[in-house]
């Protein structure tokens, strides 16, 4: 029987206010907005946009508000024919929106509206989804939520890869340890993965052996670090001057998934992933400057050295 292919990416599509400030405020002070822009986002979004636009076969489990059928954002969807059969569709709640502000050190601070997201607690798990794709990606969402898709993907034999981005304070010990027993692969910045080190008391060996047999931890401008079995590969990123930080971590998610399906080396991989998401950053928005496997290909080659 041949393999199924495909990502099913589960988790928030939401619309994503980019503001820039030159400083964060302390409290009870406020500070100016130089820029602000209205665009998509949700992390679950992105990484279904960005492995559809690459060549990736996609599908998406969001919840999102009735207004979002038929949006010009679920109209960018069908384009890139990724399968949104499965969105959880909330009668009376919008969809989510992130408050995304970056200052001039290109730190972050995020506030999210949650809106429709409510509806994953009382949802169904999305199963005919899940036996449709090889990959099921756990992105920013409920943690419940998550932690039932990841078990039931887990027993419909799939590949599990998790992410809790900026929603890793949402996990307590008992749900983080639930999901991660039932991921392949986990992504997390820096920051995320001393916290969960942190968090459960374990090192990066004693993390494997709770269920990840591979972990990434991008470190921004300066690369990526995989964990895999007893190795430690370390990959440069390719630097591109930052416009726009956010929805370079999502991208580099989905493109790192493509090229795994693909076969490639864990470094092939990483290298991917990180020429995909310097285009991101390049411009405002997760979404609006994403490229296709030709452009990400070319500036992987160009910046490693590497032969056709």
């Amino acid at each position: 029987m041949k393999k199924k292919r495909g990502l099913l990416a589960i988790g928030h599509t939401a619309l994503d206010y980019i503001i820039k400030v030159k400083e964060f405020p302390v409290a009870n002070a406020s500070a100016s907005i130089e820029t602000m822009k209205n665009l998509y986002g949700g992390a679950a979004a992105n990484v279904a946009m960005v492995g559809a636009t690459i060549g990736l076969k996609t599908s998406l489990v969001s919840a999102v508000g009735k207004n979002f059928i038929d949006s010009e954002y679920h109209k960018q969807m069908q384009k890139l024919n990724i399968d949104t059969e499965s969105l959880i569709i909330s009668k009376n709640k919008d969809t989510p929106t992130a408050f995304v502000l970056t200052d001039e050190n290109q730190d972050q601070i995020s506030y999210f509206y949650l809106g429709a997201g409510k509806e994953f607690k009382k949802s169904a798990i999305p199963l005919k989804a899940i036996k449709k794709v090889e990959v099921v990606h756990l992105a920013t969402g409920d943690p419940d939520f998550n932690c039932r898709s990841g078990i039931a993907s887990k027993k419909e034999g799939k590949i599990v890869s998790f992410d809790p981005g900026q929603d890793l304070h949402l996990y307590d010990n008992k749900k983080l340890k639930e999901v991660i027993k039932n991921c392949n692969i986990l992504f997390g910045n820096h920051f995320e993965i001393e916290r969960i080190l942190d968090s459960l008391s374990v090192d990066i060996e004693g993390l494997k052996e709770l269920g990840p047999s591979i972990i990434i931890k991008t470190c921004g401008k300066d690369g990526s670090v995989i964990y895999n079995n007893h190795e430690k590969i370390r990959v440069d990123s390719v630097y591109r001057p930052a416009t726009d930080p956010t929805g370079a971590g999502d991208s580099y998610r989905a493109s790192f998934i493509h090229s795994y399906l693909n076969g490639d080396s864990l470094k092939d991989c990483a290298k991917f992933a990180s020429s995909v998401s310097s285009f991101i950053v390049e411009k405002k928005g997760c979404q609006t400057n994403i490229p296709n496997f030709k452009e990400a290909k070319s500036r992987m080659r160009d910046f490693y050295n590497l032969d056709d």
